[in-house]
């Protein structure tokens, strides 16, 4: 299998050994995660996180470094480059190294083995059953509330937010579990979208194609600002009336628009030094 011949990074399987997973003799752990299937995948990842894209992560340390927690941040635009990130900066730059479970979208497993793919590598269908069960097992769950609307933002508007889901909200209530927001900024420099072709996508399965500026769904290699938040508590069951739980998502969603902003000055800060030293 080709998959196999995939160079491995000793940093890599080091940081893989060292996740707070319960492998058996056989490297697969109770939710089917595959710890070869994982180190070579990471291997590969590993160099595009930290050669092709620049990633500038800050507050890292408010993330749990053992126990139950929900990563909630903004899609950035195009494709779900800042899950990727974000997934990476807690595999490749935490102490320890955590695993987050992203809560993705159904149609995703309409690709030719990408439901095994992910399976393997810890990323689940966004099912609050399974999402329970992670969060009680002391996981992490990685969540964009946005869901698909926010993937779909044009780059003029990819620093935006737009409407929330609440179901994130009402899974930290249930299991007791604290929200860590963050914020990403520079995706939408990364793949610059400039439409959406709906009709197309729902021919093939998917909500939509994104058509980037050249055309190609290939992003260019771009520097990340990746801000973590300090965790917020909410008291509740989850079984909250509408309008307390959508206050509880107003004030997240309110955090990582803040997270954004900073994000954003990082970005024009660094922009205007590195033009001054070429200048």
């Amino acid at each position: 299998m080709l998959d196999n011949l995939l160079p491995i990074d000793p940093e890599v399987a080091a940081r893989v050994e060292a996740l707070d997973l319960r492998f058996n003799k056989f490297g697969v752990d109770p939710y089917g995660i595959d710890k070869n299937e994982l180190i070579r995948s990471l291997s590969l990842f590993a160099w595009v996180y930290r050669y092709y894209f620049a990633v500038d992560v800050y507050g890292l340390e408010h993330v749990p470094a053992r126990g139950r927690g929900v990563l909630v941040g903004n899609h950035s635009g195009g494709v779900a480059i800042d899950g990727a990130m974000a997934m990476g900066s807690l595999l490749l730059d935490a102490e320890p190294p955590r695993l987050a479970h992203a809560m993705v979208d159904k149609f995703l497993h309409k690709f030719p083995g990408a439901s095994q793919f992910m399976s393997r590598t810890g990323q689940f269908v966004g099912n609050p059953d399974q999402a329970i069960r992670l969060l009680r097992d002391e996981r992490l769950i990685l969540v964009f509330p946005e869901g698909a609307r926010g993937t779909a933002k044009l780059a003029k508007d990819a620093d935006s937010l737009v409407d929330f889901g609440t179901g994130f909200m009402r899974l930290a209530l249930e299991t007791q579990s604290p929200i860590i927001p963050f914020g990403f900024v520079g995706g939408g420099e990364a793949l610059p979208t400039v439409a959406n072709l709906r009709r197309l996508g729902k021919m093939l399965g998917v909500p939509y194609i994104p058509v980037t500026k050249w055309g190609l769904l290939i992003p260019k290699p771009t520097r990340f600002q990746l801000l973590y938040g300090a965790p917020m508590y909410f008291e509740g069951t989850g079984h909250e009336r509408d309008e307390v739980v959508n206050d509880m998502v107003d004030q997240v969603k309110e955090r990582i628009r803040d997270l954004i902003r900073q994000g954003r000055a990082l970005r024009e800060r660094q922009i205007s030094e590195e033009e001054l030293v070429l200048s």
